[in-house]
């Protein structure tokens, strides 16, 4: 099977030269292979990454593509400064915005309040997204792009917890990693029902050790993390993806006509999947958009 994700999704002859993709993440794992897949298309790849090296190896490596234009971008999603000055950034350089990939996602071991007393999981996983999407909506709609947003089926073990999102208090890690996969999905529900034009997927992208996310985490986890990502495939194979597998997913709801039109639907990878039950509560939506929009006013 080829490794090239454009290929996996079966859209690799598509021609993305007039189209401008954002993909938020980009410096590791999922989505450095989803910007270069893009690029590779020849798309003009806007990526963004926190590590100011790792943001260089990726736009040399893109500039090796057949990518229109590349633009890679440096912000920290624990920072809502920080994701406002990304969002304005590519408002005021691009008049378009086929695809806004919300791929940016963090484990953290250990619990913290950003400086707007949120803890800091949801403030990357669900905030930065929630923040960076709302403010580049037009330009999704104008085009009927679409918005495609990393989830997690770990979201089943969760549900929005208000007190949690601004408290470290018994914080668990991957409990607060849980909860902002399922605000992931909630919120996707929520924007395709204000969309007119553009569409909103989310999507779980198969279990990756080796995509970065598990930086953060304790030493026995990134050392597990690791171990499983460097035993052959033929072994675990039943449980571990790669990051070419999830990248495939990524571009697969970005950019096949077989799934042009849908919105507000989760997938597990490519397929069309449910969600938790809890997920598709209309009033929990209005809920957490409320709570989240109340850090972007300005």
């Amino acid at each position: 099977m080829s490794t090239a994700p454009e290929q996996r999704a079966g859209v690799a002859d598509v021609d993305l030269s007039k189209a401008v993709v954002l993909v938020t993440g980009a410096t590791d794992g999922v989505g450095r292979e989803t910007a270069l897949a893009y690029g590779r298309l020849g798309a003009t790849v806007v990526a963004h990454g926190r590590s100011a090296e790792k943001a260089q190896s990726l736009e040399r490596t893109l500039s090796k593509t057949d990518a229109s234009h590349v633009d890679v971008r440096r912000a920290d999603f624990t920072d809502l400064e920080s994701v406002r000055d990304l969002a304005a950034h590519v408002s005021s350089n691009y008049d378009r915005l086929d695809v806004l990939h919300n791929n940016a996602a963090a484990y953290f071991d250990t619990g913290a309040l950003t400086d707007e007393g949120v803890e800091r999981t949801i403030a990357v996983n669900h905030l930065g997204p929630f923040g960076l999407t709302n403010r580049l909506v037009d330009l999704v709609e104008d085009t009927g792009g679409r918005v495609v947003t990393t989830s997690s089926a770990i979201h089943r073990r969760a549900t929005v917890d208000f007190d949690a999102f601004e408290s470290t208090a018994e914080y668990d890690g991957m409990d607060a990693y849980a909860r902002s996969k399922f605000a992931n999905v909630v919120y996707t529900y929520a924007l395709a029902d204000r969309l007119d034009e553009a569409t909103a997927t989310c999507f779980h992208p198969g279990f990756i050790p080796g995509s970065g996310l598990y930086r953060n985490g304790s030493v026995p986890v990134r050392a597990f993390m690791a171990a499983l990502d460097t035993l052959p495939r033929s072994l675990t194979s039943w449980l571990v993806s790669s990051t070419v597998d999830g990248a495939a997913a990524a571009v697969y709801l970005g950019v096949s006509e077989a799934v042009a039109g849908e919105t507000g639907a989760y997938f597990d990878q490519m397929d069309r999947a449910e969600s938790a039950t809890d997920t598709y509560d209309d009033e929990l939506q209005g809920r957490l958009w409320e709570w989240s929009e109340r850090f972007y006013r300005d």
